[in-house]
């Protein structure tokens, strides 16, 4: 479907979450992330497991060097201390024993696996050091014999045998299952060793990527899904059509083979996009896209499974008893009316199509005449059961006389009640139907088709009711959605009438208007009446920066006095420019005024007038004003300045910049250096007449 609810789905850096979840998943293991471009690689994060097992706090763990000198004691070893700084200046990964000591100098023997983590421009940014205690392994062993006991070779071959038996069965449960169960413990300790190595194509990288998706899953908004979905709605409304009409005109037979068909196959795609919906993300309570197959399953089967299930059930093969007993095939016949079931699925999507108002439009209009379609049905029901039971002024039945097809009544021997033959033809009884409902829900009621039996009076009066409601709610958002469609014409035609009534009231003089007239129309083609300012308020500070400089990209760009600006000074000078338009004749600077504003020209071109001489064209690229960063008093202009073309400027205030300048030292100097005016208005030019 076109739009949609999409969800979080903008890039993400994940490295942090995933590093946790592969963490949360052990136990006993811990972890620091130290920043590999700064000197001494100072640690930027420590997780809660690390807390623990070093008695240490976050804050206090902070900022401190990766290398956990904090954490030295007399005995930690010296050359594993040097081989652990050879590893973090080589960026490179390995493996350690070593002892250190907690907060409380109690000793600790972790097993230290460092990790170089690169990211998207395979520059190595950060260490991951993951920790795990073995200082179980490391306990003296207790003999058995407390008199004589083992010589020193016989314990340590002991403590060397258990060691390894120990350290196998520890990690054997996180090792993936293999299809041989009896493997021998060498096969083990070598998938031991796979598992902890950390070669860079089984660690994360640490740059932001889009969500993932498995690959069997599909996701919600991509352009498979919203064709099928299409595709779906369209059969949910040939089922809604066409079920109600097969119920009541009992048009579909077994003999009918073609519309069998049709709906065979109709039920086929049905059942198919039940298998699709057990693949499809959705968006979470968060806004999240969950992608988990798993998830997606029991959200699934909690919702719209069963809703699905029932609108997918073959009726047409339960019809088959039709020929058996009247009973049980009238009932089946009754279940085929489940199948409207599936308008739910356009229930649940309909907040995509509320993006979307001509979308929108007509798909109130056809749930409108659907509605009308539904009633008709009923109705002929009402009429036919009457006239089956011997009514004869009843709405069928005087169609039939009005038409001439008038109806008779066949006795059969097989049957206790005459059967009703004749009659009007399928269509006409169809078309009269939906005439009659259509007249009595938008209240015109021509009266030439009306209720006579008490059966049908009463349907009127409910469907009158169902129809004023249904009338209200959705010609109401029908003249919602048009005058949000037309709004901006509205508007548009609104400013006008108010520029032209406010000219005619205070008699301003007619080039005067036709400039302004001018000026209102090319401005609102280049805004097309969006409200800059306002926009930008519904964005948070650092959003708001990031706009504007790409608003003021051109600027930034084309003047070398922009090009020694850090980040953080053109996003501060970005959210003081100003954008104007100034349509062909417009003065923007008058002789005698205050020079308040440095205006950069990014479109058009403009005259310089002084004396009622043009001292100088300035066009695309051009800066004028004055030197504000050199001169402490605010300047008078010299001459004026008339835009020529319709041009877009770039102006920022002079207390603005000043500000920017005096915090940015280092720029300021830049700036003043590198900055060109094309024109400062503050200078008169000396003239002489020929």
């Amino acid at each position: 479907m076109p739009g949609g609810r999409r969800g979080l789905v903008a890039p993400q850096n994940t490295f942090l979450e995933n590093i946790i979840r592969r963490s949360s998943s052990q136990p006993d293991s811990s972890f620091l992330l130290a920043n590999a471009q700064i000197v001494d690689f100072p640690i930027v994060y420590c997780n809660e497991s690390f807390v623990k097992i070093s008695g240490y706090n976050r804050a206090e763990v902070m900022q401190k060097s990766c290398r956990c000198g904090f954490m030295y004691g007399e005995l930690t070893d010296k050359e594993t201390i040097a081989r652990i700084e050879e590893c973090l200046e080589g960026q490179i990964h390995d493996q350690f024993e070593i002892l250190l000591y907690k907060k409380t100098k109690t000793p600790l023997w972790l097993l230290l696996q460092i990790a170089p983590i690169k990211n998207e421009r395979d520059l190595v940014v950060l260490f991951l050091l993951t920790f795990r205690d073995i200082t179980a392994l490391k306990q003296p062993i207790e003999t058995d014999d407390s008199k004589g006991g083992l010589s020193k070779f016989a314990k340590l071959a002991r403590s060397v045998t258990r060691s390894r038996s120990v350290l196998v069965s520890q990690f054997s449960s996180h090792l993936p299952a293999l299809k041989d169960t009896a493997v021998p413990t060498t096969t083990k300790q070598s998938h031991l060793g796979l598992m902890m190595s950390l070669s860079s194509d089984v660690m994360p990288q640490y740059r932001q990527e889009a969500p993932k998706t498995p690959p069997h899953i599909l996701l919600h908004y991509c352009a498979f899904k919203a064709i099928w979905d299409w595709i779906i709605l369209c059969l949910t409304f040939y089922t809604a059509i066409m079920v109600p009409y097969n119920v009541a005109f009992k048009n579909k037979t077994s003999e009918d083979v073609s519309l069998l068909v049709v709906d065979s196959i109709v039920d086929v795609i049905f059942f198919i996009d039940i298998v699709l919906n057990f693949h499809t993300t959705f968006v979470g309570a968060g806004g999240e896209v969950v992608s988990d197959p798993k998830v997606i399953r029991m959200n699934y089967l909690k919702s719209w499974f069963i809703i699905d299930l029932l609108s997918c059930l073959p009726y047409d093969v339960f019809n088959a008893f039709d020929h058996d007993e009247d009973g049980i095939g009238s009932l089946f016949s009754a279940l085929k009316v489940v199948r409207l079931l599936r308008l739910g699925r356009v229930v649940r999507k309909l907040d995509r199509y509320l993006e979307y108002g001509a979308a929108m439009l007509i798909l109130l209009l056809c749930f409108y005449m659907l509605v009308a379609h539904w009633l008709a049905c009923i109705w002929y029901s009402i009429g036919r059961s009457d006239a089956d039971n011997g009514v004869q002024y009843s709405w069928l039945w005087k169609l039939a006389n009005v038409t001439q097809s008038p109806y008779s009544y066949l006795w059969t021997n097989a049957s206790t009640a005459p059967e009703l033959v004749a009659g009007p033809s399928r269509r006409t009884m169809y078309v009269t139907a939906l005439y009659f409902t259509m007249t009595c829900m938008t209240s015109v009621g021509f009266g030439n088709v009306a209720a006579e039996t008490d059966n049908e009076k009463i349907f009127t009066i409910c469907m009158m009711i169902i129809a004023a409601l249904l009338y209200a709610t959705i010609f109401g958002h029908v003249t919602t959605i048009i005058q949000q469609m037309t709004s901006a014409t509205a508007k548009y035609h609104d400013m006008l009438n108010n520029v032209r009534e406010f000219m005619k009231l205070h008699e301003v003089p007619k080039a005067l208007s036709e400039r302004v007239m001018d000026y209102v129309v090319s401005t609102w083609a280049m805004t097309k009446g969006l409200d800059t300012d306002k926009v930008l308020n519904y964005c948070p500070k650092d959003m708001k920066a990031d706009i504007c400089v790409h608003l003021n990209r051109k600027v930034f760009n084309e003047h070398p006095a922009f090009r020694l600006a850090s980040d953080g000074c053109l996003r501060a000078l970005a959210m003081h420019f100003t954008m104007s338009h100034s349509a062909p004749g417009d003065l923007l600077y008058h002789t005698g005024e205050s020079i308040d504003s440095l205006c950069f020209i990014v479109t058009g071109s403009l005259e310089v007038i002084q004396d009622d001489e043009v001292v100088a064209i300035l066009g695309k690229g051009d800066v004028f004003g004055d030197s504000f960063w050199t001169n402490p008093t605010i300047g008078q202009s010299a001459a004026n300045v008339r835009a020529l073309t319709y041009c877009d400027l770039h102006t920022i205030k002079r207390d603005r910049l000043l500000e920017v300048l005096d915090f940015y030292q280092a720029f300021a100097n830049s700036f003043a250096r590198n900055l060109i005016l094309t024109y400062n208005l503050s200078h008169r030019v000396s003239l002489s007449n020929i």
